[in-house]
Order: C-alpha cells, then sequence, then structure tokens
C-alpha cells in the first residue's frame, strides 16, 4: 500500500487499512490444518532473572504459526501455518502508553514523522513515475484519523470510506489538531511510525517483537483457540475493544469504548500481557511478504526464531515496502476483518502513523 503521505495525493483510493480485505473462506485447510492439533510445545518456565520492570518473561518454545484448524475467518495471508521455534525472552505488559512516550520525548526532543515537514522527494518513489506534485497547502504534517460514515456502505473495499488525512493529527493530538492527550496518560500512544517505534527502542534500550515472538507470546500456550481467552466469541466484549454494531457507521461500545481505551482495560493472556486482541495495532520488525509463510511452510521442518522475509513484497500493491502489524484494533468488526484472532496480521508502510497503531517493545534474555 501506499504511505499515508503518498495517500493525500492520491485521495486515499490506495489508503493503509485498518481491516484489509474481505475474508477468504475459499481456500481449503492446508497441511498444518489437519487432525494434528496445533499446539505450544517444549514451554520452559526458567526465568533467567527478574524481569525489568513493566515486562514479562516468555519462555520459550515451539508451536504452529499461522491461522488454526476451523477458523472460517481466517486470511489467505494467514496461511499455511508452519513451525516455529521461539527463544525465550521479556515483553512489555501493555502498549507503550501516552506518558511513557512523552518521557522519551522529554528526554530525547524527538521529534515524529507525523510532525515533521513533508519530504516530496522522498514520497514520489512509491508513486507512478510522472506523479505530479500537490498543491503544498495539502503537503502539511498530519497522519490518518477514523472517522464514521453516516450510512451504510455497500463497498468496504474502498477504505478511504472512513480514513482522512489531517492536518496536525500527531501522537499529542490524535483525533486531530483540536485534540489532546491530556488525562490520557495510561492510553496506548498511536499515530507512531515505524522509525518512531525504532527511535523509542533505542532509547529504552529494546526492540521491537518479530512477528512470530508477538503470535508466540499472544497464544500463551493455548492450544488450537482463535482467540487469546479461548475459542468463545461471546466473550469479546469482555476481553477486547473491538468494533461491535455495523462498521463504520455505529460503534454500540458493548466494551465501553468507541475509539481507544486505556491499556490493561480488559484481561490478561495467560502469559500476563494485556491488549494482545484489539485497541491498537502493534508493529513488528519484520517485512510483510505475501510469499512468506509458503516458504517456511515448503522448508517441512521447524524455523528457529524467524525474523520475517528478508525482502517485502505485496502482490496487490508493488510500490509498497510494508512491515507486519499484529493485533487488530478498536476497528476490527465481527462482520468485517475480526483481527482480534491471534493468526491475524496486516501490514503498514513505515512511514504511516495512524490513529489505531501503536507498538510494545521486547528484550532478549
Amino acid at each position: 500500500m501506499q504511505t499515508a503521505k503518498a495517500i493525500i495525493y492520491l485521495s486515499l483510493f490506495t489508503l493503509i487499512f485498518s481491516c484489509k480485505s474481505k475474508v477468504d473462506n475459499s481456500e481449503e485447510s492446508t497441511e498444518a490444518n489437519t487432525k494434528t492439533e496445533i499446539a505450544t510445545q517444549v514451554l520452559s518456565n526458567k526465568i533467567p532473572k527478574e524481569a525489568p520492570e513493566g515486562m514479562v518473561w516468555i519462555p520459550g518454545g515451539e508451536f504452529i504459526q499461522g491461522a488454526v484448524p476451523n477458523d472460517n475467518m481466517a486470511m489467505s495471508h494467514e496461511k499455511p501455518a508452519h513451525k516455529v521455534y521461539i527463544d525465550g525472552f521479556y515483553m512489555d505488559v501493555h502498549e507503550v502508553t501516552n506518558a511513557e512516550f512523552a518521557k522519551f520525548v522529554d528526554e530525547t526532543g524527538y521529534i515524529t514523522v507525523a510532525e515533521r515537514e513533508i519530504d516530496w522527494e522522498e514520497i514520489k518513489k512509491q508513486l507512478p513515475k510522472g506523479t505530479p506534485k500537490p498543491h503544498d497547502s495539502i503537503l502539511q504534517p498530519g497522519s490518518l484519523v477514523f472517522k464514521k460514515t453516516k450510512s451504510s456502505l455497500p463497498n468496504l473495499y474502498d477504505y478511504s470510506q472512513w480514513w482522512e488525512w489531517r492536518i496536525g493529527a500527531s501522537w499529542k493530538h490524535p483525533n486531530g489538531p483540536n485534540s489532546g492527550i491530556e488525562g490520557k496518560k495510561d492510553y496506548p500512544v498511536v499515530h507512531i511510525a515505524f522509525e518512531d517505534a525504532q527511535a523509542y527502542c533505542k532509547w529504552a534500550g529494546r526492540r521491537l517483537p518479530t512477528e512470530a515472538e508477538w503470535e508466540f507470546a499472544a497464544r500463551a500456550g493455548k492450544t488450537g483457540d482463535k482467540f487469546f481467552w479461548g475459542g468463545d466469541i461471546a466473550q469479546l466484549s469482555s476481553h477486547a475493544n473491538s468494533w461491535e454494531g455495523e462498521f463504520p457507521v455505529n460503534n454500540t461500545m458493548e466494551d465501553g469504548y468507541e475509539r481507544r481505551a486505556p491499556v490493561m482495560t480488559y484481561p490478561k493472556n495467560d502469559f500476563g500481557l494485556y491488549d494482545m486482541a484489539g485497541n491498537v495495532w502493534e508493529w513488528t520488525s519484520d517485512w510483510y511478504n505475501t510469499n512468506y509463510y509458503n516458504e517456511l511452510a515448503s522448508n517441512n521442518e521447524v524455523t528457529k526464531n524467524p525474523t520475517g522475509a528478508k525482502s517485502a513484497f505485496n502482490s496487490s500493491n508493488p510500490y509498497a515496502k510494508e512491515k507486519v502489524i499484529k493485533g487488530g484494533s478498536f476497528l476490527c468488526s465481527a462482520s468485517y476483518c475480526a483481527s482480534y484472532r491471534i493468526s491475524a496480521r496486516m501490514a503498514t508502510s513505515p512511514d504511516s502513523g495512524m490513529e489505531h497503531l501503536g507498538f510494545r517493545t521486547v528484550l532478549s534474555e
């Protein structure tokens, strides 16, 4: 997909998705989705030392990454499932908050991508050759903000219908220039581009999780469940911040929130991690490549500590270089993409910050 700034010019028609396409129910179960029960194997309970403040130890082990059997909402890029082994690591118990990011900014003077002047020379590299430069009044610092529609949408493939480029939107002004984060220190920081997350990690002495680490941590040893709490979709409202009602027209807020919720609002998973479903999407360090899962599965062996594809590739968007994001957000709807499922994965451009995109950090032993 195009970068957020490129989308300004393209009128958002090739917009970064909140929940990418309609679910693909047409594919047959893969070899991994057979009688063999998907399970987390070989979990080590040994904790090497006391976990740093705000983190928990994620024990290493083997598991099957990707869509579980009988998940009729799984998308094609969650397949085929494949065996992975992960070494133990520490992980933040919740997404990085406004207060934590503010401390980083106060100490370093860091300016996020959404707050910087726009570099047209960089943007046009990701656009078709010969694309004319838009007016300077449009090329202003900002980010993508969600907007509800006034009526039902017959076409949920056109993401521009519920996204809007808003000049002045940033982590300090998550809903636009007239909004703020006062009184929301415990909310997840958003409008964070990949570069911003990396800068925070360097300051904190941490790193972003790989996609496999993130999914392993979310699964927390459960065997074949679609959700971190088990297999019962009826528990969604009590366990995750998602979109309830008709998307993107009306959110009934059965979970208590229309947009973002404070971290640790909902129950933790069996590893002690909060918000591993819904609220905001989270960056991983992996390049998004539509061929990657097939490559891993074709090896027919356990892949140890995978770090993602060597290069980015998206067959539906040849100009894009994207990173994998995990976890879903407050925009994920049961009738649309259901990305609060453990195996759900999406992709977004590294320079794109959005209202429903944040991150958490990890630390190797």
